[in-house]
């Protein structure tokens, strides 16, 4: 074996971020609450870092911040607002941030009065008011079998092993395994009667259906003896599940003697059961979306975007440790309170250059998609994100963090801005058609055709040609799929 030691020299490219422009980045995907909470936090954290009085108590406040958005605009702020550039590695952005102080009047972070003892004790009653509106946490699926298990009269054995079974059913309220396999890793010797006897008694608890071990007996569980159909049904899920998914009616007939209409009957029944009858105690309550931007036309018939932000809290830099630097302190306490003084520039600009980006790139997304504003989804043009970046002229990854997760409300309803991109196909006559109208006239399509005698995809695929839309099988199944329209043989009506 021979050992060579050498030299090479090699040159590469690498694109480096500096934690500040990280950080500016982060705050311009944040959506309006997660930036009131990122703001929140900072507060807390920075005591260099105050919040102006609101507007409720001081209202010339929001005319002096649109004043000083508009002289930010004529400094050319916007053109110089942070986004990738791979050929310099952002030198142009890390020098401006450096020598931001200088280029930031003090005033800018430091005008409005300190907020009064009766705004910081209403802020602090507000805060009080959030948390004690916090909702608890939702009783489990566990803990209610639990305690309806502690009502039957069983021996400490049966009880123990009827809740070793409980803790550990999954989140749809089945049995991971079968009983001996769980008899086998239960720790405790425990005979098998007893075993049997404690899931029969789960399964008699509610939500019914809890405790089986497979989705057939989760359903059958559920069949009660004054169930109509009964008999049918219990036919139907122990032996043809499968055929009813596929919409296999006359097979079914064939194998059970039952008329079709018979079955339909069982089957309207069936699907009124749960075969998850677990997963309602996973319900979450639904988040409430706050819109980011909102549009509406002015008196020139123009849509205008406008940024929503008034209720985000007004940022500026103490003035009480601006003046402990000015009188002097010691070098450890300077250092720090520079460095909070800078952390909460950096702060204050980011939030600036987020409403700035929002706004420009929301106002160029509407100014593409007006046709959507006037007339509905159906008339949504195809719209990629690098179109975006060349009219605002940022980087497309700038594009992709500022519509990250923002809703804009519109006359026609409350959107994410994501929803107004998307690709497109060429009509026959050379026009441009998005996807989302294909897939809207592909659903029209499919209400509109004879469930006895329904469309297969290769004939879907002819009466799209027939609107001038080309498109091969495969993409046609797709959309399908993706509509969550069943296959012809599902779609069809006996």
């Amino acid at each position: 074996m021979q050992l060579n030691f050498s030299q090479q020299m090699k040159m590469s490219q690498q694109m480096k971020l500096a934690p500040r422009m990280i950080q500016s980045m982060e705050i311009l995907q944040l959506p309006t609450m997660a930036l009131d909470e990122r703001i929140e936090q900072e507060l807390s954290e920075n005591p260099c870092l105050e919040m102006r009085s609101s507007d409720r108590d001081a209202p010339e406040l929001q005319h002096n911040l649109e004043e000083a958005r508009e002289e930010a605009t004529e400094k050319n702020i916007a053109e110089k607002e942070l986004k990738v550039d791979d050929a310099h590695n952002n030198e142009a952005d890390f020098e401006r941030l450096l020598e931001m102080s200088q280029d930031w009047p003090e005033d800018n972070y430091t005008s409005g009065s300190k907020p009064s003892s009766n705004r910081m004790e209403e802020d602090g009653d507000r805060q009080h008011d959030m948390i004690s509106n916090i909702a608890i946490r939702p009783q489990s699926l566990n803990d209610y079998l639990l305690e309806q298990f502690g009502f039957f009269s069983v021996p400490a054995e049966v009880r123990e092993f009827g809740q070793f079974l409980i803790q550990n059913l999954d989140h749809n309220g089945r049995l991971p395994g079968s009983l001996p396999d769980l008899i086998q890793v239960y720790g405790k010797s425990i005979a098998d009667v007893d075993a049997q006897a404690a899931l029969q008694l789960i399964q008699r608890l509610d939500p019914p259906g809890c405790g089986a071990r497979d989705a057939k007996e989760c359903l059958l569980l559920q069949l009660r003896e004054e169930a109509p159909y009964r008999d049918v049904l219990a036919t139907l899920i122990a032996s043809h599940l499968e055929d009813l998914a596929q919409n296999r009616l006359p097979l079914i007939e064939r194998k059970t003697g039952y008329s079709i209409e018979t079955i339909k009957l069982a089957y309207e029944e069936l699907r009124h059961m749960n075969p998850f009858p677990g997963r309602g105690f996973e319900a979450r309550p639904a988040q409430a979306v706050k819109p980011d931007v909102f549009v509406e036309q002015n008196g020139d018939d123009k849509w205008i975007v406008r940024v929503m932000d008034e209720y985000t809290p007004r940022l500026r830099i103490s003035k009480r440790y601006q003046q402990i630097l000015r009188d002097g302190a010691d070098p450890k306490t300077k250092e720090y309170i520079k460095r909070k003084i800078d952390s909460a520039k950096w702060l204050i600009e980011s939030i600036e250059q987020r409403h700035n980006t929002l706004k420009r790139v929301a106002q160029s997304i509407v100014d593409k998609q007006t046709a959507f504003l006037e007339f509905g989804p159906e008339a949504i043009v195809p719209l990629k994100m690098q179109e975006i970046a060349d009219v605002v002229k940022v980087h497309v990854t700038t594009v992709s963090r500022a519509v990250d997760d923002k809703w804009i409300q519109t006359p026609r309803g409350l959107y994410p801005l994501k929803r107004f991109f998307g690709g497109g196909t060429v009509t026959e006559s050379g026009e441009e058609v998005a996807w989302d109208i294909i897939r809207i006239k592909l659903k029209e399509i499919v209400d509109k055709e004879d469930k006895n005698d329904p469309l297969s995809d290769d004939a879907l695929v002819d009466e799209l040609q027939k609107f001038g839309y080309t498109l091969a099988r495969r993409t046609v199944t797709k959309y399908r799929k993706a509509l969550d329209i069943p296959s012809s043989r599902q779609r069809r009506a006996y």
